[in-house]
């Protein structure tokens, strides 16, 4: 069973679009990885580009060492609005990009040997206290989605280990690796063994080593204690600090987003038009893909009424998928799209001019929502030029 949130909202409280996150349901997910990082002496950090929501920042920081970056606007928004440790890794940098990372962070990570060579008089001439690392790929695939997976073959992100034969790694105080997408701690302990079977030998030379994301630490049925007993074997046998940088766990089972019934039409079977729209406001549905749930929505068939439900633009595949509902809808209606705060409102866009939704805080214990941000027409006009 999912850990419940949204509890006592009125849907009816926002106009639609509108993300709204339940403030007290990332707190829960805060205080289980700070239990982590108090029985392990990890370090956690939030991935930004799952969820980067400056308005929950002071709440977050409470709990965790800092953010990672993977751009130098995340990056200056770590710094900037975060205000503890910056963490930063990416494909490949340009010699302004590379300023820019410099400039806000604490660690960075370069993704090959030809980078971090090319820019030694920058990491010479830094001026400020910055750890550089490297990240590997261990080649041991464990998400099924090619799209998301940084060990498919022919991937662009990590060093293989044939390529460090001959390397000087002076300079260099850690490793990276990031392997996992939506994974639990028995695919970390699978990635983590052929890692460590391939790159042991330069281990003692590091000060830290990153486990990277897609840690699903707050998810029910994790096993928590499984992922502490990966963290505290690195930690005793090679003396490292242990770094751990989840988007999803962070912000999982607490946010929804909100949509009214616009119309009910019929071609074969009745099909809902939505004030919102997968292709600009739920991307990962087309891109994964996959089929969120909707608050006392079922499978087709399921309950006695069933109903395509799509997309306010004008992309044809623009489809939420088919749902069946206990009442029949009608214009006007509020849907509940569960689950929405993480990888959902860091991807939206404003193709065709559809308005982004606003975003909401909903605080539990008053049952006041708070609209932290609204978008209208000037995100789109100022976009293009």
């Amino acid at each position: 069973m999912e850990r419940a949130y949204l509890v006592g909202f009125d849907p009816l409280q926002v106009n639609t679009p509108c993300f709204v996150v339940d403030e007290s349901a990332v707190e829960r997910n805060l205080k289980i990885l700070y239990l982590v990082q108090q029985k392990t002496g990890c370090k956690i950090l939030l991935a930004l580009k799952g969820f980067a929501m400056p308005s929950v920042f002071p709440l977050v920081r409470k709990y965790l060492y800092g953010v990672c970056a993977s751009s130098p606007h995340e990056a200056r928004l770590g710094r900037e609005e975060f205000q503890k440790e910056v963490h930063s890794h990416g494909p490949a940098f340009s010699e302004e990009d590379l300023a820019a990372h410099l400039n806000c962070c604490d660690h960075l990570v370069f993704n090959s040997f030809q980078q971090w060579h090319r820019f030694q008089p920058q990491v010479k001439a830094c001026p400020r206290p910055v750890s550089f690392g490297l990240r590997v790929n261990p080649c041991h695939s464990e998400t099924e989605v090619p799209l998301y997976d940084p060990c498919s073959p022919g991937s662009r992100l990590g060093i293989l280990r044939e390529q460090f034969a001959g390397q000087n790694l002076d300079g260099i105080s850690g490793l990276h690796f990031h392997t996992l997408c939506e994974k639990g701690a028995d695919a970390l302990a699978r990635t983590a063994e052929v890692f460590e079977a391939q790159f042991k030998e330069f281990l003692p030379q590091m000060d830290w080593l990153n486990l990277g994301g897609g840690h699903l630490i707050t998810a029910p049925g994790y096993d928590i204690d499984l992922l502490c007993e990966v963290i505290d074997h690195f930690r005793s046998t090679y003396d490292l600090t242990i770094y751990l940088e989840p988007g999803e766990a962070v912000a999982i089972n607490s946010g929804a987003l909100i949509t009214t019934v616009l119309d009910v039409i019929d071609n074969g079977g009745p099909i809902v038009i939505l004030d919102t729209s997968v292709a600009c406001h739920m991307p990962d549905v087309l891109e994964m893909p996959y089929r969120p749930e909707i608050r006392g929505a079922s499978l087709p068939g399921k309950l006695p009424y069933s109903y395509h439900l799509g997309g306010v633009s004008c992309l044809a595949g623009d489809m939420l998928g088919e749902y069946s509902f206990a009442n029949p809808l009608r214009v006007g209606d509020r849907i509940i799209i569960e689950d929405m705060s993480h990888y959902t409102m860091v991807k939206t866009n404003t193709f065709n001019g559809v308005r982004l939704p606003a975003i909401a805080l909903f605080r539990p214990n008053s049952k006041e929502v708070e609209i932290v941000r609204h978008f209208g027409y000037q995100e789109y006009r100022h976009r293009l030029g």
